[in-house]
C-alpha cells in the first residue's frame, strides 16, 4: 500500500494497534471516489480504515514529475497521516462501545477545520465524534495512547 511510504513511526504503531483490534487498512477504494475532499474513511461494518492516497496527492498537486518537490511531498504526507489518525480515533470510539473517548484536559478544534467537520458530519451523522476525531488527529502520540487504552 502506497500510503505506508508517507507515515512516521507513530502512525505505523497506530496501524499495528488498529490491526490488533481486528481492523484492516485498505487504500483507494470506491468510497474515495465520492470526492477528492475525502482522504480517509472508517467502514465500521467491514472493520476497515480506508486511506484515499490518490485524493491526498490530487489535493496537493502531487505528480510523478513533482515527486521530488519536498513541500508537496510533506503536505501530501500530512494529509495521509491526519486521515489515518482521524479514522483511528473512530476505531477507538468503536472500541469504547461507540462512545466518545474520555480525555482529560481541554482540547479545542481549529476553526479552519469547520468545513471538513461539516462534510464529515454529512457522512457519519455524528457531530461530537467527528469533532473529537478532528481535535485529536493533530496529536499522534495521544491517538496511539487512546487506541491502546480502549482497544487492547
Amino acid at each position: 500500500m502506497e500510503f505506508l511510504e508517507y507515515l512516521d513511526r507513530t502512525e505505523v504503531e497506530i496501524i499495528k494497534v488498529v490491526e490488533k483490534a481486528g481492523y484492516k487498512t485498505k487504500e483507494n477504494t470506491k468510497l474515495c471516489l465520492l470526492s477528492v475532499d475525502y482522504v480517509g474513511f472508517l467502514d465500521k461494518r467491514n472493520k476497515e480504515i480506508i486511506i484515499c492516497t490518490n485524493n491526498a496527492k490530487k489535493r496537493e498537486g502531487y505528480t510523478i514529475s513533482r515527486k521530488n518537490d519536498k513541500d508537496i511531498y510533506e503536505r501530501t504526507a500530512l494529509h495521509i497521516k491526519k486521515a489515518l489518525r482521524h479514522e483511528a480515533i473512530h476505531v477507538a470510539q468503536e472500541c469504547n462501545n461507540g462512545n466518545l473517548l474520555k480525555i482529560k484536559g481541554k482540547l479545542e478544534m481549529s476553526k479552519l477545520k469547520t468545513k471538513a467537520l461539516n462534510k464529515s458530519i454529512q457522512i457519519s451523522g455524528d457531530e461530537e465524534k467527528e469533532r473529537q476525531a478532528y481535535i485529536l488527529e493533530n496529536k499522534p502520540k495521544l491517538v496511539a495512547k487512546e487506541l491502546k487504552k480502549y482497544c487492547l
